[in-house]
């Protein structure tokens, strides 16, 4: 009897933990007002950067390709089966202003953290 209950919480818990923009947006606000080192520390050392303005901008990107298999299902009309790919992106610029974090910005789909997981 207390298998299944078990199971259940379980399945339940772990149905809680999908990654979310949400969660990313939080870890990221967490690095708002703090040093540009303290970013470099938690995400380390960035794609590019510029300034322009009396602000520094330093950007972080991150792609990847990710396949699966697909069972037969409808995709916009039509019949779909077999291997789909998809390219993931994100691109994360913080705005620094006298070398603290002013800002963060992000762009793409794949800007995604755990709930919970506010450590940067």
């Amino acid at each position: 009897m207390t298998r299944p209950i078990i199971l259940s919480a379980a399945l339940l818990l772990a149905a809680c933990a999908v990654p979310s923009t949400a969660a990313f947006d939080a870890r990221m606000q967490a690095l708002v007002g703090e040093p540009e080192v303290a970013v470099i520390q938690a995400l380390g050392v960035p794609t590019r950067s510029t300034e322009a303005g009396g602000l520094r901008f330093i950007e972080y990107e991150r792609r990847r390709v990710v396949g699966t298999s697909a069972p037969v299902t409808w995709r916009w009309g039509s019949p779909f089966a077999g291997e789909f790919v998809e390219t993931r992106d994100c691109r994360l610029t913080f705005t620094l202003r006298e070398g603290r974090v002013e800002r963060f910005d992000r762009r793409g789909n794949d800007c995604l953290a755990l709930p919970g997981d506010t450590a940067p």
